[in-house]
């Protein structure tokens, strides 16, 4: 048995057309996001390097 929906109004969606929307704030968050990635596994590897030297 399927359910029927409660309002029985049908909305319709937002036509898309790709390509149109400005992405710019997704982009320079993503570039943020992978400098501070990549800053942070180097700031790893120095410890764990000079943890292996002194023999901790």
């Amino acid at each position: 048995m399927r359910r029927q929906r409660v309002t029985g109004k049908r909305t319709p969606m937002a036509e898309h057309q790709h390509g149109e929307m400005d992405i710019s704030d997704q982009e320079s968050m993503f570039a943020g996001f992978v400098r501070f990635v990549a800053w942070t596994i180097g700031i790893i590897l120095i410890a764990v390097i000079l943890l292996a030297m002194i023999n901790a």
